[in-house]
């Protein structure tokens, strides 16, 4: 290779270098966004005409939030709220959400500072009216050698719109399950259907939600008993009709 060459060949590399460290350059001031996340959205719906609610009936907006290199948060960055669907009215500013029709599917709603860019989804639905016990009795009939028989039948509840119509149910829409009796938070715990502890279900397209209980058997103070739950569903916070619903699960020992 001639030396004219090599000294292009060197240039062109030298400029390749350059062209692929500028591509991959990290911010490092500490007001430079580096990345941008949603925050925990206050409910998993929003209901048609009114803005999105937290579980006490507040109206809140949807936030975000932004980081630098560092992983430090940068506050006051200028975070811009998108609805990307048909559905939902935002306020690009505040976040702010108002549901304007109700969809089979989710709506997407992007949440954006300059190139950077986030997508979480929110489902629009009727407001809840009524919630109804689907399966509000049922029996357990327990082992003290064999704990996979201590988990119940899933107790379960239907949110409504409406008491007279079939086809409208509320979809994503959070329910809350309590034990209220007995006393003993050992003895009967609730759970989802993957076992782990939960008090908080959200309705499925079919408007309902449930949960389980896992019995602890050795803290029974009588072979048999009951346990008593409760269904509770609201809107601006106040309980809808017919919440908190009352859930009973007779327990009984296994025959031998």
């Amino acid at each position: 290779m001639t030396g004219d060459r090599i000294a292009f060949a060197v240039a062109l590399t030298a400029v390749s270098a350059a062209s692929l460290l500028s591509c991959t350059d990290i911010p490092t001031a500490d007001n430079a966004v580096l990345s941008i996340e949603f925050d925990s959205l206050p409910s998993p719906s929003v209901v048609l005409g009114d803005t999105i609610r937290d579980s006490t009936g507040k109206a809140v907006p949807i936030t975000a939030t932004v980081f630098n290199f560092k992983g430090a948060v940068i506050s006051g960055a200028p975070v811009r709220f998108h609805a990307l669907d048909r559905g939902i009215r935002m306020d690009s500013v505040t976040g702010f959400a108002i549901g304007d029709s109700v969809r089979d599917i989710p709506v997407r709603i992007a949440v954006s500072v300059g190139s950077l860019q986030a997508i979480r989804t929110l489902d629009v639905v009727l407001r809840p009216d009524t919630v109804v016990a689907v399966n509000g009795r049922d029996s357990l009939s327990y082992a003290l050698l064999d704990s996979t028989k201590n988990v119940s039948p899933a107790l379960s509840v239907r949110v409504q719109h409406s008491l007279t119509s079939a086809d409208s149910v509320v979809k994503s829409y959070l329910v809350t399950f309590t034990v209220i009796s007995p006393a003993d938070t050992l003895l009967a715990r609730l759970v989802n259907e993957g076992g782990k502890s939960s008090r908080i279900d959200t309705t499925d397209v079919a408007g309902l939600a449930s949960r389980q209980i896992r019995l602890s058997p050795a803290r029974l103070t009588a072979l048999t008993d009951s346990v008593i739950v409760s269904a509770t569903v609201k809107y601006h916070g106040a309980n809808v009709r017919g919440s908190p619903v009352r859930l009973v699960l007779k327990v009984k020992p296994a025959a031998p």
